[in-house]
């Protein structure tokens, strides 16, 4: 059980490393405005928040990756715990604000893992 909380937990990580690249790197290019559905001119205008953005989910990931490397398991067990509760809230707030879509890409992936670490 714990194998596959861990291996949740790393697709979670990269998931928001996808975000990342997407959000920073792709914000303005065809994939990025398909995937947040933004014409150009609204990418163009919101390049630099997208940036910020990705940047911490950036850091949500590198805390993720921390938490699965950890040496000591009760250690990461709270790293990774943390992080997965920050990606929960943060889904659960951009669904509300934002799009219901983030609840199930972001949130869920989170929730499931976050159950899965406790249950092992």
């Amino acid at each position: 059980m714990n194998a596959i909380a861990n291996a949740l937990v790393a697709l979670v990580a990269a998931l928001h490393v996808y975000f990342l690249v997407l959000e920073m790197f792709l914000w303005t290019k065809p994939l990025g405005l398909k995937t947040f559905r933004n014409s150009p001119e609204k990418a163009a205008d919101s390049a630099v928040l997208a940036a910020n953005q990705g940047l911490y989910n950036g850091f949500l990931a590198a805390g993720l990756v921390w938490g699965l490397f950890q040496g000591t398991p009760g250690f990461g067990f709270q790293i990774k715990t943390f992080f997965l509760l920050c990606v929960v809230v943060a889904g659960v707030y951009g669904a509300l604000t934002v799009s219901r879509r983030i609840l199930y890409v972001q949130a869920a992936p989170a929730a499931i893992a976050l159950i899965l670490l406790w249950l092992a």
